[in-house]
């Protein structure tokens, strides 16, 4: 039996592709949540973005929280990770990591990039996920559960948290 094989390049051209952003979760001692208000869409979301080409998730998620609110965190653990297939204009599948940053030791510090952010507020939990989109919201309750017992969750259709890392 014969099998004609692509070049790698042809290969790769054939697999599917999906966008990627990437979030961090903040909370201040208080234990309310840091959310943003993007002058670009409705709604409210955690500080976050975009990756870059060949940027791994956590250094997008890095980058985007210095370039929004100016402040210099790191990533760590991973909290969640978000698929979410095509939808309206998006003609491609979007991953969304996010990861605990941590709690931000002097809120004061907060600098918005006011070329794309209005707002940013640290709230209650469920206050915040009153704010945050339908397609986002449910990365907050399965961040808050992935922080309490170290396990990150996986949301195969951001509707809800899976019957199985509950």
């Amino acid at each position: 039996m014969s099998e004609t094989y692509l070049e790698p390049a042809e290969w790769y051209a054939t697999l599917p592709s999906a966008f990627v952003s990437a979030c961090l979760l903040l909370t201040d001692a208080e234990d309310r949540v840091l959310l943003v208000k993007p002058n670009y869409r409705p709604g409210w979301s955690f500080p976050g973005g975009i990756t870059e080409a060949g940027e791994a998730p956590h250094d997008c998620a890095v980058r985007e929280v210095a370039e929004e609110l100016g402040v210099t965190v790191e990533a760590g653990g991973l909290l969640v990770v978000h698929w979410s297939p095509p939808a309206g204009d998006r003609p491609r599948s979007m991953i969304n990591f996010l990861f605990d940053g941590g709690v931000l030791p002097d809120p004061d510090l907060i600098r918005l990039q006011v070329e794309e952010l209005d707002d940013a507020a640290f709230l209650p939990w469920d206050t915040a996920a009153t704010l945050l989109p339908a397609h986002s919201a449910a990365r907050l309750p399965a961040a808050r559960q992935a922080r309490g017992n170290g396990r990150p969750v996986y949301l195969p259709d951001g509707l809800s948290v899976p019957e199985d890392h509950v």
